[in-house]
């Protein structure tokens, strides 16, 4: 339930323009998100694993900060990223 290294990088080329700039906010959103998706098909099955459902709440609240501080600091780059990962609006 984890992504794997070749993912990330993958991740990080297509949303952070270069495969080693792990420090780009659309990088970090872009696995957050895939983190989530995954974690999200695992509680369908599993209902009662409130440990994991604490863990995906945390990653939603930190990609929510990602967001709001990469929608302060570049809106453009903002509307791009949620229409790329289909997230809202």
């Amino acid at each position: 339930m984890h992504l794997t290294k070749e993912k990330k990088v993958a991740n990080f080329k297509q949303y952070g323009k270069k495969a080693n700039n792990t420090g780009s906010i659309e990088g970090q959103i872009a696995n957050l998100s895939e983190r989530i998706v995954m974690i999200t098909a695992h509680l369908g099955v599993a209902k009662k694993d409130f440990a994991t459902h604490r863990g995906l709440m945390k990653l939603v609240g930190q990609r929510k900060r990602l967001l709001t501080y990469l929608h302060k600091s570049n809106l453009t780059s903002y509307r791009a990223l949620i229409e790329k990962l289909g997230l809202r609006k």
